[in-house]
């Protein structure tokens, strides 16, 4: 990072507002997909590589927003199944091109459409109200014809149906990436942008498919693959045991002759002998293995007679007549049930946030947008390296420890009651939504600037709840009387080298503190719990706070009052 420059906002781009309005609208196609290995089996003697992973099934399920018939479901299984599913993914590409490349009149409006558009007074994308000199236009879906509402004429111009196509993956950072990515880079023309953790793992990537017969870069479709784990982080089992029934609308619609019995049957959580299938061979066999065939060296244990009973069950009632088909079905069932999942997830968060996830890589992408368009804040971007160094300084990180708790108690229910002492009792206190409390707390967001008058400023004098904020650079003095009493948790921790390190750590020490940045509202409480300033050196004004700045106001407002558990799961997270 010592060789980066840093590169600030100028006066004029300093301010940063939601400007993603074409997030609004959903994805018009996404692709969700799964892939299963054959876990064949190294040398005896190697103890840290005991399986190679060779994939030889992989299926996905085309969703498309608009229209039934082009969403649907296919799969293959065979060694070459890789290969095969990224021509699919570049056949979809160029289906999805000419798609989009159409541009379907708009119907004609309803008188209740035309009277709503006459009597319009805000933009329906951007929900700013009409001035007296805007151009207004009917808005309306390319795709379908049908007629939106009321806009800008710039607005209009600028909401224009996605060009990405998000491929779903559950686990793709940590498995699936790495199976696929090279086929993906290499089968056919276009760059790829990947969104790194390190060198083996990736947040995402994005296939840029380009067309020598399009020149526009903006017309090129792009494949953008994300990870279902950046939104929920759970596992899959996990996640579809929130769902109810009604909601696996996906799964039934490609299981519509199934009986309710077997639908239910279908959708409980299955298991599969991953390390019995070492070779493609096993996959002919006509029998389910039994039951000591499903241990797991990463549990150290075979499955339990429940879910044994549940596979023999599916294998008898499905007429299933080799391991390969049932691994089909397994595959299958797998893929729509991650498509409910993210489908809901889209559901819930356009109707709560009027965005849609798939546009993102992660959840905090997502949740970050939705705090800019729901609060319309305009936020000031500092353009003052002193600033930004100053506040840098201040952010520490947080301490973790391991406390053996140790309490004595006296009172008439002990057998060590001592009648001649008072009595004492304890008592355990949890306090719930402490993440929560602390990101609903009023937020700077605009005009910063340096104090000029250090010498009068008095911290004790401003009120916790004061419309300005400071952050502070002091020398603090820790009394020696406090030490005793503060020695398992002090205040104000530093970042430094222990002796012997050559690593910072973040260490909680006695010493005094020079050159210390701290929030008001911390020094407040140091102050208060004996800590003496010595000296001011720098003061820096944030107002106004807002309470508006905290993206989790609207999910604490609403998010008990989701009728399923799978939604409150989305709104705590």
């Amino acid at each position: 990072m010592n060789d980066c420059a840093i590169v600030l906002p100028n006066e004029e781009d300093k301010w940063l507002s939601f400007t993603n309005y074409n997030r609004k609208e959903r994805i018009p196609f996404i692709v969700y997909a799964d892939l299963e290995c054959i876990l064949q089996k190294t040398e005896e003697d190697d103890s840290k590589l005991y399986q190679r992973h060779q994939v030889s099934s992989i299926g996905y399920y085309v969703r498309c927003n608009y229209d039934e018939s082009l969403s649907g479901y296919r799969s293959r299984r065979d060694s070459n199944c890789i290969a095969w599913f990224v021509e699919q993914l570049k056949d979809l590409v160029h289906r999805v091109k000419v798609i989009l490349s159409r541009n379907v009149p708009m119907k004609n409006l309803t008188r209740e459409e035309c009277e709503k558009y006459n009597n319009a007074t805000h933009c329906h994308i951007c929900e700013k109200p009409f001035a007296p000199d805007d151009t207004r236009v009917r808005d309306h879906c390319h795709l379908t014809g049908q007629y939106r509402g009321p806009a800008h004429s710039n607005c209009n111009l600028n909401y224009k149906d996605s060009y990405t196509i998000p491929i779903v993956f559950h686990n793709l950072s940590g498995y699936d990436a790495h199976f696929i990515i090279k086929e993906i880079a290499t089968a056919f023309e276009g760059a790829i942008d990947v969104l790194p953790i390190n060198k083996e793992k990736y947040i995402s990537f994005t296939k840029h498919v380009n067309e020598s017969d399009d020149k526009k870069w903006r017309n090129h479709v792009q494949l953008q693959f994300i990870d279902l784990l950046r939104f929920l982080n759970s596992s899959l089992d996990k996640l579809s045991s929130f769902l109810n029934k009604d909601k696996l609308k996906i799964v039934r619609s490609e299981f519509a002759h199934l009986s309710t019995d077997d639908f239910d049957l279908l959708t409980r959580k299955g298991v599969f002998p991953y390390e019995y299938v070492d070779c493609a061979e096993k996959l002919e066999d006509t029998r389910l293995p039994p039951r000591e065939s499903f241990y797991s060296s990463l549990t150290g244990d075979t499955v339990s007679e429940s879910d044994y009973a549940h596979a023999v069950s599916v294998w008898q009632r499905f007429a299933i007549r080799t391991l390969g088909e049932y691994r089909d079905l397994y595959l299958k069932t797998d893929v729509l049930l991650l498509t409910n999942l993210f489908e809901n997830f889209r559901d819930s968060c356009i109707n709560s946030y009027g965005l849609d996830p798939a546009y993102y890589y992660t959840l905090p992408g997502f949740t970050w947008d939705a705090m800019l368009k729901h609060t319309r804040i305009n936020f000031e971007l500092l353009t003052d390296i002193d600033m930004v160094m100053f506040v840098e300084r201040g952010i520490r990180g947080g301490l973790s420890q391991c406390s053996h708790r140790y309490a004595q108690v006296n009172n008439k229910y002990m057998q060590s009651y001592d009648p001649s002492n008072p009595s004492s009792y304890l008592m355990y206190f949890d306090v719930n939504n402490l993440y929560g409390w602390a990101m609903c707390q009023p937020l700077p967001y605009a005009n910063f600037r340096w104090v000029d008058n250090i010498s009068n400023f008095n911290v004790n004098a401003v009120t916790p709840d004061s419309p300005k904020g400071y952050i502070l650079e002091v020398d603090l003095e820790y009394p020696r009387h406090l030490h005793d009493a503060h020695a398992d948790l002090p205040f104000c921790p530093m970042r430094d080298k222990p002796p012997g390190s050559r690593r910072d750590k973040l260490l909680a020490t006695l010493h005094d503190k020079k050159r210390y940045v701290i929030h008001y509202r911390n020094l407040q409480q140091c102050t208060r719990h004996g800590l003496r300033v010595t000296k001011i050196h720098r003061v820096l004004v944030l107002r106004p706070e807002d309470s508006k700045v905290g993206p989790f106001n609207v999910s604490k407002n609403d998010s008990y009052r989701r009728s399923t558990p799978l939604e409150k799961q989305y709104h705590q997270k």
